[in-house]
């Protein structure tokens, strides 16, 4: 693995995971010092990021993780609500019997992680379950747009998920869809994606009214 890839990877975990805050700088000095590359690498992982939406580069202003507003972010989902609604279609059509396990496995985590009031958990199995979705459907070309747009979203899905009320919403939506692709059954299983996603959206701009008022 080259030491462009790495200093990107890294850079990219950081930003997800929070670590850079949005509108935050990105300074080379200090990215060459924390990644342990050369300049010429930690300007090719910018240059990249800010190709994948995560960073913002300006003129004379340098590179600063990119803000994404509440309009952006529904416009983002609205996008991935019809990919992610084609891939639970695939996954229903392909799954097998120890992945239909897996799902049980996971919906079950989830409706504990709700009882016990355990958020962040349940925030955790949330991802895991998409992402075990999209690896049933095996969609390469879908899977790698939805986590480009997953990653521009990471930090409102943060904030929805520990949204009050909100995972009790979700957890009976995810449970039509493990239902549906266990089921084998594509149109449901489609149907109930884009249900689900379609509350995320209408939840978004819920917390935006909210932060406005």
């Amino acid at each position: 693995m080259s030491d462009q890839t790495i200093a990107t990877d890294k850079l990219r975990i950081a930003i997800l995971g929070g670590e850079y805050l949005p509108g935050e700088r990105l300074v080379e000095a200090q990215l060459c010092e924390r990644l342990g590359v050369s300049r010429f690498n930690v300007r090719a992982a910018i240059q990249e990021l800010a190709a994948d939406g995560l960073v913002k580069v300006e003129r004379n202003k340098g590179a600063h993780v990119r803000k994404v507003s509440i309009d952006e972010a529904v416009e983002i989902t609205e996008v991935r609500m019809v990919l992610e609604g084609l891939v639970a279609a695939r996954a229903a059509a392909k799954v097998t019997d120890a992945q239909a396990s897996e799902l049980d496995e996971i919906g079950l985590l989830m409706r504990r992680a709700v009882s016990a009031g355990e958020f962040r958990r349940y925030s955790d199995l949330n991802s895991r379950l998409h992402s075990l979705i999209r690896g049933i459907a095996g969609h390469s070309t879908a899977d790698g747009i939805i986590e480009t747009l997953r990653g521009q979203l990471v930090r409102h899905q943060f904030m929805l998920s520990l949204h009050p009320g909100r995972p009790a919403i979700s957890l009976p939506q995810h449970e039509r869809i493990i239902e549906a692709i266990r089921e084998r059954d594509p149109k449901a299983a489609e149907d109930a994606m884009r249900a689900h996603i379609a509350s995320v959206i209408e939840a978004l701009r819920d917390m935006d009214a909210g932060e406005t008022r």
